[in-house]
Formats: structure tokens, C-alpha cells, sequence
């Protein structure tokens, strides 16, 4: 199968055999060539005993760069930013044991997302493994449930063979982790390249091309519905397919709704965009997919975060599912009308087949209506909770987002309160331009995932929205982006507290606070000095547009700590177990822009449903 048959064009492979075809080298050697020989020009890594003949290797070569993180963990998430911004496979390489272990949160990272890795890990020699000698874990095992695919090499003859099929496997069908085990003294071993062109794997052949007959289905429901809505995951992205869904958008008037993952999937300021759904969603799109009849869910999994309450998620909805994954096709929403295949390829295919069969868009009222739920519930209004002494996120972030070029930036983002305010009021235009951690929700994620971003896109400007909890999960890669001199700009909401915990401690456990209350520590700005960046605090609002502004023209990496107070909530917000039109403090302008409580606060207290 040739390794480049019907995919999506982000993941071409761009490279080819080499002038080292045919050259006798040693494992080692022969791994940094198959790096090579795949376009790799950039790898992030730690290196150890296990895994120093790879790095050795590595020292001669001319082609790759190498990144030295402070912490394997770290590398990974470099790695998955790079690839995430870029849409190119991201590679790590580190040593044994506990060098591999740590890379476990980066590579479960990367496989709830769907981002295409190879991490390549140092072992110890083939006749210890299993004897527990020193440095010894067994990477394959515990990373078995979150890779894609792993290798354990065993000789020299199936070296190349495993790397070829290792890019190939990470970047086609649903993108993914490869995890490849290289014991040291294989490394050792002398070996003739021969770097192979094409892949086959009989067990492994993503489908791409969607049933014709089962596109002619999603055409005729779309036919019969009134109030149909396109909610948009990440799929889109890693397809590719951004032209396609806003041809099908505009073509029949469909509103769109995304998840955290599809934000930058369809432009922000299209006026069919209704922006995120689910649980700090907008009420306003949590309304049109719960009074949608049909749900055309283009490369979304429907997450527990997004559906709330199932059984009463969206009841009277048919479902047009499309995912290249078959094994998410009805695994949580009973489905109508399931297609498997590459989004790119079956969007576009079901535009033909509408205007072949002249189908006429959806009633206008449809959209008048979600306009109207849009200018009633905004995600927020002056005046609402503001204290004039305070900085309020969200116009930090809506500030933020009217200062970026959005053609020329990428947010990246930790976990927590900062990750939804800026998914709610952020902007962003193009794919590949929003980064988070939304299936695992890692904390420490965003910041190493920036470096690896502002050095895949140097071209443009990188900003990390931080929490001062999450932020302190990686702050040893503030070394790394010094001495790299990567120009990544970190701003931290700090609030002295782990926010989102914090917030369900006050919403639904009595405000006892277990735990979640941080000590101003450490000094933020005198840490960033400490490491050779520019830092500085901003406390006041009328200070805001001043200190973003130092921060975005700053050269080099730049670090700014803005104070909010501990009571800022993130909303609105549907409550655990709850439906998605069980919403808690949505803005409703239609009773004077004031915060409405959910249904069952308002039962208790008496307040309007």
C-alpha cells in the first residue's frame, strides 16, 4: 500500500530516500537517518544512558534540530504543540525508565486529542529486559492503552521498516501516538540502511472515501429537516476540511456549533458561527442543539463535557455522524445515519450530492430564531459582576483576542478557568490556531505545548493563557524557551487558587474549600527574571491594554502576571449530571442583563424558569 494512498494532504510525507541509501551505520545512526529520510527536522528530547548512542548519533546530524527540554514530560508536550500547529508529526526522544515513564501524561495527551507523535524511548539491552535491571520499565505495556500503535525493536532488519510505519501510522486515519522502544544495545549493531518508500499493513487501511449510498441518506435527512445544526470537533482540523464545512454551512444555511477541540474550525466571525457548546458553552448554542431535529456531527465524539445530562441531550434529534474513526460512530448518540471516512472527502460530497439533487436550504426562521437566542443570552454584557477596582477575565481576554492579528497568532492554553474563558472570548479565524488540552485536560500542557508551536510557526505570535496552578506543572521549560530563544508569550490569570476546583467548591460543596487555596507563591516575575525573561504584574484595569501590549512587543519570552480575584466563576456553566439547557448564570439581556440561576436553584429560591 503506497504510504501516501488517499490521504489528507497535511499529512504528505515530505520526505524521501537519502544519499544514505545503502550505507553501512548502527542502529543509532540509523534511527537519526530514518528521522531524516521522513522530513523530521526538529525533534524534542532529554537524553539518558539507555538512550546516549541515539544521541550521539544525533550530534552529526546537519538536517536535525534538537530541543532540550527540561523534563520528559515536557519534550512531549513540546512535541504535540509543534505537531498540533503544524499539522506535521511531532517526535520526542528519550532515555529508559523513568525518562520513559514520564512521557506517559504527554502521550495520553496526545491520543485523547488525536495528535500525530512518535516518541522514540531508549531500553535496556534485549538480554536484561524483563529482569528488572536498572533504569528497565516497560514503556510498550504502560502505554498500551494510550498510544496508537507501539514496537518493541528486536533486530536491526525491521529498523527502518518500523520507523516508515511508524510516521505512517501516527498521521493517517485518526491521527495519533506511536511509541517506539529501542533497546541500547541494538543501537550498538552495525546495519545497512535501506529506508523503505512504501507501507503494508493488511490489518491497517483507514477508509477515507465515504459510502456513496449512505451520503444519498445524510442528503435526504438533511432534505426533511427544519432546524438542523453542524457540531464541529477537531476532526475538521485534522482534516483539513475547513472549505468544505463552510460550503455546506453556507450552501444550506445550517448553523454551526463547536467543541473545544473544532475551535478555529470555522471562522470565528462567520455569522453562522454560534461558537462552543456544552458545559461552558454558550446558552444560546446549548439551545440550538437541544432544539435541533437533526445533528450532522462532523469529526465530534460527543464528550461527556458537551452532552451533559445524555438522556436528555438533544431528544428530538436524528443523527448524521461522520468520523474516520469507525469506533466512534455510535459508541455514545444513537446514530441515523453513520459514515466512515475522511471528513475533507465526505463533506464535500454530500455538497454535490445536494446541489445534484437542487436541495433547498433550511427555513430562515431557523436561523433568525438562533440569532435571536444569541443577542438574549451573550456570553457577556457590561456591568454584569464587575467591580471597578478588578480586572475581569473576560475582558482580559476579549482585549487579548482584539490585539491579535488572528491570520498571524496561535493561543495555546493551559486547564481550567483560563482555558474556557478564553475558548468563550478569544477569536480565532483558521484552524490549527487555538491549542488545548481538552480530552485528558492536562494541566501543565499549554506552556511547553507554546514552545513547540512558536518553533513549528515562527512566523507568528504565540501566546499561552495560564493558570498560576497549572502553569507551575512545567515551569523548568522556562529554561528551555531562553536558552531557544523562543519568543512565546506566557499571561497568567492568577487568582491564587486552583480556579476550577475552587469554583465547584463554591457551587456545589458548601464552599469548603479542600485544598484548593494557593499561597501568593512563587513571585512570578522575579521566577521569569530568574530565568532570563521579561516579566511583569498588572492589578489594575485601567493598566490592562498597556501591560498586553509590552507583552505582545516584547523580543524574546515574556511572562505577565495578571491579578483577579479568587470569586471570578467561569459562565455559564451547566452543572455536573445536568442537562445542556440547565444552564447556570447565563446572561439573559430580556430581564435587565442579569445572571440566571439553573432550574433547580431557581425552584428553590423561587426565581423565574
Amino acid at each position: 500500500m503506497s504510504s501516501t494512498r488517499n490521504q489528507p494532504a497535511a499529512f504528505e510525507r515530505p520526505g524521501s530516500k537519502t544519499e544514505k541509501q545503502g550505507t553501512t551505520m548502527t542502529g543509532a545512526q540509523a534511527v537519526i537517518a530514518s528521522l531524516e529520510a521522513e522530513g523530521v527536522d526538529l525533534v524534542f528530547g532529554y537524553p539518558g544512558g539507555q538512550a546516549i548512542k541515539i544521541y550521539d548519533a544525533l550530534f552529526d546530524s546537519k538536517r536535525i534540530r534538537h530541543v532540550l527540554a527540561r523534563h520528559e514530560q515536557g519534550a512531549v508536550h513540546e512535541a504535540d504543540g509543534y505537531a498540533r500547529a503544524t499539522g506535521r508529526v511531532g517526535v520526542a526522544i528519550v532515555t529508559s525508565g523513568p525518562g520513559a515513564t514520564n512521557t506517559v501524561t504527554g502521550i495520553a495527551t496526545a491520543y485523547m486529542d488525536s495528535v500525530p507523535l512518535v516518541v522514540i524511548t531508549g531500553q535496556v539491552p534485549r538480554g536484561v529486559i524483563g529482569t528488572d535491571s536498572f533504569q528497565e520499565s516497560d514503556i510498550v505495556g504502560i502505554t498500551m492503552p494510550v498510544v496508537k500503535h507501539s514496537y518493541l525493536l528486536q533486530t536491526t532488519d525491521e529498523l527502518t521498516q518500523t520507523f516508515r510505519e511508524a510516521f505512517h501510522i501516527a498521521s493517517t486515519g485518526r491521527p495519533g501516538p506511536v511509541l517506539i522502544d529501542v533497546p541500547s544495545d541494538l543501537a550498538s549493531e552495525a546495519m545497512v540502511f535501506d529506508y523503505p518508500d512504501e507501507v503494508n499493513l493488511p490489518s491497517y487501511r483507514p477508509t477515507y472515501k465515504g459510502n456513496v449510498k449512505q451520503v444519498k441518506q445524510a442528503v435526504s435527512l438533511i432534505r426533511e429537516s427544519k432546524r438542523p445544526v453542524l457540531y464541529v470537533g477537531g476532526g475538521i482540523v485534522s482534516s483539513g476540511a475547513t472549505p468544505e464545512l463552510t460550503e455546506l454551512a453556507e450552501t444550506m444555511q445550517i448553523p454551526v456549533v463547536t467543541t473545544l477541540m473544532g475551535k478555529g474550525a470555522f471562522p470565528a466571525s462567520h455569522h453562522l458561527n454560534y461558537g462552543p457548546i456544552g458545559m461552558h458553552g454558550s446558552k444560546f448554542a446549548n439551545m440550538i442543539m437541544t432544539e435541533s431535529d437533526l445533528i450532522i456531527a462532523a469529526g465530534a465524539r460527543f464528550s461527556d463535557r458537551v452532552t451533559g445530562k445524555l438522556s436528555e441531550f438533544a431528544p428530538n434529534a436524528k443523527v448524521i455522524h461522520i468520523d474516520i474513526d469507525p469506533a466512534e460512530i455510535g459508541k455514545v448518540r444513537e446514530v441515523r445515519v453513520p459514515i466512515v471516512g475522511d471528513l475533507k472527502g465526505v463533506l464535500g460530497n454530500m455538497v454535490a450530492e445536494l446541489a445534484k439533487q437542487a436541495v433547498p436550504p433550511a427555513p430562515a426562521s431557523w436561523v433568525e430564531q438562533a440569532d435571536e437566542w444569541r443577542k438574549r443570552f451573550p456570553f457577556y454584557h457590561p456591568g454584569v459582576g464587575d467591580r471597578p477596582d478588578e480586572i475581569v477575565p473576560e475582558i482580559v481576554m476579549s482585549t487579548l483576542s482584539g490585539m491579535l492579528d488572528p491570520e498571524k497568532s496561535v493561543v495555546v492554553t493551559e486547564v481550567g478557568q483560563h482555558q474556557m474563558w478564553a475558548a468563550q472570548h478569544i477569536q480565532r479565524e483558521t484552524p490549527r490556531s487555538f491549542i488545548t488540552s481538552g480530552g485528558l485536560g492536562t494541566m501543565g500542557f499549554g506552556f511547553p505545548a507554546s514552545i513547540g508551536a512558536a518553533l513549528g510557526c515562527p512566523d507568528k505570535t504565540v501566546v499561552c493563557v495560564a493558570g498560576d496552578g497549572s502553569f507551575q506543572m512545567n515551569t523548568q521549560e522556562m529554561a528551555t524557551a531562553a536558552i531557544q530563544n523562543v519568543p512565546v508569550k506566557v499571561l497568567i490569570m492568577d487568582n491564587r487558587c486552583l480556579g476550577m476546583v475552587h469554583q465547584w467548591q463554591k457551587l456545589f460543596y458548601n464552599e469548603r474549600y479542600s485544598s484548593t487555596l494557593l499561597d501568593p507563591v512563587p513571585d512570578f516575575v522575579k521566577l521569569a527574571e530568574a530565568y532570563g525573561w521579561q516579566a511583569a504584574q498588572v492589578s489594575r484595569p485601567n493598566d490592562l491594554v498597556d501591560a498586553l501590549e509590552a507583552m505582545l512587543c516584547a523580543e524574546g519570552p515574556y511572562l505577565l502576571d495578571v491579578v483577579i480575584s479568587r470569586d471570578q466563576n467561569v459562565y455559564p456553566m451547566v452543572a455536573p449530571g445536568k442537562a445542556m439547557n440547565d444552564v447556570i448564570g447565563a446572561i439573559d439581556v430580556a430581564v435587565g442583563a442579569v445572571r440566571t440561576l439553573g432550574d433547580d436553584e431557581q425552584d428553590e429560591k423561587g426565581g423565574r424558569r
